[in-house]
Parts: C-alpha cells; sequence; structure tokens
C-alpha cells in the first residue's frame, strides 16, 4: 500500500518509495536522512499535529507535516 508519510498512524514503521517536491525542498528532505529505499519509524505526533516525531537511521528528527506529505512511502 502506498500513502504519503503524513497518513502513517504512530507506531508504524514505514519505507520511503519515492520523494516528490522538487529543488531545495526535495534537497532538504533528502539532507535529513529521508531518502528512497530507508525505514522510518513514527514515534508521535505533537498534539496539535504538527510536527510528526520520526526516527530514521537510528535517530530522531522532527517533520512538518507539509514536507511528511512529499515523502510517497509503502506500509
Amino acid at each position: 500500500m502506498t500513502t504519503s508519510l503524513r497518513e502513517v498512524k504512530v507506531g508504524e514503521t514505514c519505507k520511503v518509495k519515492k520523494l516528490h517536491g522538487e529543488g531545495a525542498v526535495k534537497r532538504r528532505i533528502m539532507d535529513m536522512g529521508l531518502t528512497k529505499g530507508v525505514e522510518v519509524f513514527v514515534r508521535k505526533v505533537a498534539p496539535l499535529g504538527d510536527p510528526m516525531e520520526l526516527t530514521v537511521r537510528g535517530y530522531e528528527l522532527s517533520i512538518r507535516k507539509a514536507d511528511a506529505e512529499m515523502v510517497e512511502v509503502e506500509l
């Protein structure tokens, strides 16, 4: 099942399939370690829904929902 990282629920692990967006935005997402094939664990989501806290490549990462929307994942 393919969806955006934004829709993954807390406690679920997914795998990055594709990055949408372009230029600087895509580069920034890749610089954060979100590249194709990487496993991402959703640790928690802030009370108001933004940002999401993820575990990627063994470190913790907070990402805005707008950025998470551009990451296509597979559950």
